[in-house]
């Protein structure tokens, strides 16, 4: 078997670093508990082996900042030393883990979202160094908070306590920045930089040509909705919601590039496929920053309550949100659920009637803290078949003017 080489974006820090984390946790055990097909939404009538335990991983960091990525790259080490040497303490410990160890590769590779430049180079760099991506776990994104609205605060958490703590509606964001690319900069960041790198690396993730298959894991938000979203402003300049509506379109892209690869599929032959995950509700720096150390503390303690409460989303550790991507990455596909055809979109009579149901995989967690994967539905009506096409065709225009702008002749080279 090929080891796995794993790329990771906005790995120094937050759900990145957890998912890093757990997917070196979980290869260095012979029982890889995430791998296997064991949640309600599973096709449990196929049979597939699992191709158990992993001898080895090369990890890549893909980071804007050196230092940072570098200082991530030591406390992985570390981490995984740790628990290693744990596992020797048992009496029926075989030492898989420390032949995984010695096998184990972390790299560091700069990549800056917000510049086409920099994603084309750091593909070229990977498609240089090694000889095939077996994963690609898009993940890195960024908002544009500017201030908290505490009286909307109080008000939504005494009207619905739950929902403001899951998907809040007083962080005021900020609009109309622009990247040096002369594009929206959140979208850039959320959207379009993991878009190109998707296809920068595409024949990258076809050379990976065993049985489990390539993947890309878009890493979603509770948050996302089309509520905000305008369809003429495509790059959310305008938005003042722009991180929802952004985390709307990765789930149109992955599903949409998932039913294209899958469409015409051959028997035998793995394709690249494609998953939205949503890691569940945990602090990172995208809020802590706004809050400040002390607010952060008693959101900290917040979570925890509404989770003995009963909410499923709030998993207070980065280590436990990464299990929807992680367990996404390695379980066998032939697992997983299909996208379900409604109906045609072509053949609807309103823009809300349902053309395709696919699945987003949610990180959730019992009252005790107990991780785990559910799903949720994502309904496509002709409104969203639309908004996707649109879009796909927006990306792929302005991808076709950076290739000529750089002197490529596709995202890839």
């Amino acid at each position: 078997m090929h080891r796995p080489i794993v790329v990771v974006t906005g790995a120094n820090s937050g759900v990145g670093f957890g998912i890093c984390h757990r997917l070196l946790v979980q290869l260095s055990s012979n029982q890889c508990e995430d791998a296997h097909p064991k949640y309600p939404f599973h096709d449990l009538t196929t049979s597939a082996e699992l191709q158990l335990p992993c001898d080895g991983l090369t990890l890549v960091l893909a980071c804007r900042s050196r230092q940072r990525a570098e200082e991530a790259k030591s406390q992985l080490y570390k981490l995984l030393d740790k628990h290693i040497s744990q596992l020797r303490k048992s009496p029926h410990y075989d030492g898989c883990a420390d032949k995984f160890r010695e096998n184990l590769v972390i790299a560091t590779h700069l990549i800056d979202l917000a510049s086409v430049q920099s994603v084309f180079a750091f593909a070229d760099d990977v498609t240089q160094t090694y000889p095939y991506v077996s994963h690609l776990i898009c993940n890195a994104g960024v908002v544009c908070f500017t201030r908290i609205d505490w009286l909307l605060c109080l008000k939504h958490v005494a009207k619905d306590f739950m929902g403001a703590m899951t998907t809040p509606k007083f962080f005021f964001q900020g609009s109309g920045r622009i990247s040096g690319d002369g594009l929206g900069w959140l979208w850039q960041c959320n959207v379009f930089g993991h878009y190109v790198l998707f296809r920068a690396l595409e024949p990258h993730l076809a050379k990976y040509t065993e049985s489990i298959g390539a993947r890309v894991i878009w890493v979603s938000s509770h948050e996302a909705t089309s509520e905000f979203y305008d369809p003429e402003d495509l790059q959310l300049i305008k938005d003042d919601h722009s991180y929802q509506s952004s985390k709307y379109q990765v789930n149109l892209l992955a599903l949409r590039l998932d039913r294209e690869a899958t469409k015409h599929r051959v028997p035998g032959i793995p394709v690249v496929r494609h998953f939205s995950v949503l890691p569940g509700v945990v602090g990172t720096n995208i809020t802590n920053g706004l809050l400040g150390p002390i607010m952060t503390t008693c959101m900290l303690v917040v979570f925890y309550i509404v989770r003995f409460l009963g909410s499923p989303y709030h998993l207070t550790s980065a280590f436990k949100a990464a299990v929807s991507a992680v367990h996404l990455a390695l379980v066998p596909l032939v697992y997983l659920p299909a996208i379900q055809p409604v109906e045609h979109p072509d053949t609807l009579t309103k823009a809300s009637e349902p053309a395709q149901v696919g699945t987003l995989y949610v990180s959730q967690t019992d009252r005790w803290g107990t991780e785990y994967v559910g799903t949720m539905k994502f309904v496509e009506s002709r409104t969203e078949d639309a908004h996707v096409k649109e879009l796909l065709a927006h990306c792929d225009n302005l991808l076709e003017t950076f290739c000529s702008a750089h002197g490529r002749k596709s995202a890839s080279g």
